[in-house]
């Protein structure tokens, strides 16, 4: 087995040993450790970060895709059979719910050079889609978006709720705003790895008051304990419900996904290095990409409408499947810890093609399924690191003779 000396991953947080030396002082005096102070302060202080209203905290970035489609569901902004559209590179669980809640999936494929969709490929599929696309759950891929705000021009005047995807791309900022705020709402994920580390986490963030309350009640089985005092007498009184069932009453669809303490804990502290995290990040990628332009072999990414790049790994794409595999066996054999992008081209995956019977098409995806991998970038890479990196990306291979 190779040994990654260059890994994805380093530390299951930032800032390892003192967090977890705070932590351990949190856990001695804490009263309760189910969802409680640490995760409502970590709302309102990730709500201020991200400039929006309202922030609910669950226990991943998978269970806030769900959370946001099931809300949505109980308010009747989407009802069952809606065609959602979805880029086609992402992960499996930004799809998957739409097909659990009865939704229709429908892929919108990404531009090579942004690995994000733009309105050009999204209006396409608005044009060749078999039913009239209700949603766009779009995702912002690897700290990246293309045209993002014509695509938000486009919903808007089509009547098409968009929705995003942020998981990989908390504090990138284009024309001013920063990605995640696009949109109805948005969805995050504080898995390891990511920006924010709190081991497991995520969060879903809006600015509509009545999906902010309805992601509260949906997080935790759809009953009122954890609304404002006067949403749950405006809900007894208009269900006419008896003070001795109030607090076991259940209006809407839910699940349980609630965090712990612990998670809003961590994240309250990661929260806390955000802007230097992200710095470091994007100071690695600058260095990274430069030293991709300089190979013709891989395809080159553009970032310059991108005012600030809060890269979440460093993607790689080849021109040809031979120097895929001769350099993913390159990197692999330097120690680098590499691994497709993102969950690659859902409609190559097989839960996609057990439920999907869509004959849609997306080609770039695909793409990027077959000749890509990323490498790391995280914040506690090293000098050395980054410029093996560099070396590596820099350093071209020759095909064999017969190819």
């Amino acid at each position: 087995m190779i040994n990654n000396k260059i890994k994805l991953m380093k530390n299951s947080f930032y800032q390892e040993s003192v967090i977890k030396e705070q932590l351990i002082e949190f856990l001695k005096h804490a009263d309760r450790l189910s969802m409680h102070e640490e995760c409502y302060n970590f709302e309102n202080v990730f709500s201020k970060y991200q400039n929006r209203k309202y922030t609910t905290l669950v226990n991943s970035g998978s269970s806030a895709n769900l959370a946001l489609l099931q809300a949505m569901l109980n308010l009747g902004y989407l009802v069952k059979g809606d065609t959602v559209a979805f880029t086609a590179l992402t992960w499996a669980t930004n799809v998957m719910p739409i097909l659990q809640l009865g939704l229709v999936p429908y892929p919108v494929d990404i531009e090579l050079d942004t690995l994000n969709s733009s309105s050009t490929l999204f209006q396409e599929a608005i044009s060749n889609a078999p039913n009239k696309i209700k949603a766009f759950f779009i995702t912002n891929v690897l700290g990246f978006c293309d045209d993002i705000d014509k695509i938000e021009e486009i919903c808007k005047a089509q009547n098409i709720l968009l929705i995003e995807d942020n998981c990989e791309s908390l504090g990138t900022v284009y024309k001013g705003r920063k990605l995640g705020n696009y949109s109805l709402a948005s969805t995050f994920s504080f898995f390891v790895g990511h920006h924010l580390s709190a081991i497991e986490g995520g969060a879903i963030c809006t600015d509509d008051e009545e999906l902010g309350q309805m992601l509260i009640m949906t997080r935790a089985h759809g009953w009122d304990r954890n609304l404002t005092s006067e949403k749950q007498k405006s809900l007894r009184e208009k269900h006419n419900i008896d003070p001795f069932y109030d607090q076991y009453t259940f209006y809407e669809l839910g699940y349980n996904i609630r965090p712990t303490e612990i998670t809003g804990f961590l994240a309250t502290k990661q929260l806390q290095f955000a802007d230097e995290i992200i710095s470091k990040r994007a100071s690695n990628f600058k260095r990274l990409h430069d030293a991709s332009l300089e190979n013709a072999d891989i395809v080159p990414l553009n970032v310059e409408h991108i005012e600030k790049v809060s890269n979440f790994a460093f993607p790689v794409i080849f021109r040809e499947k031979a120097l895929f595999e001769i350099y993913k066996k390159k990197f692999l054999e330097a120690g680098v810890e590499i691994r497709p992008v993102v969950g690659g081209s859902m409609l190559s995956q097989p839960f996609y093609k057990k439920y999907c019977e869509s004959d849609a098409k997306s080609p770039n995806a695909e793409l990027v399924h077959q000749n890509g991998f990323y490498l790391p970038n995280n914040p506690d890479l090293d000098e050395k690191e980054v410029a093996t990196l560099g070396e590596l990306l820099k350093a071209k291979v020759a095909l064999p003779v017969n190819q």
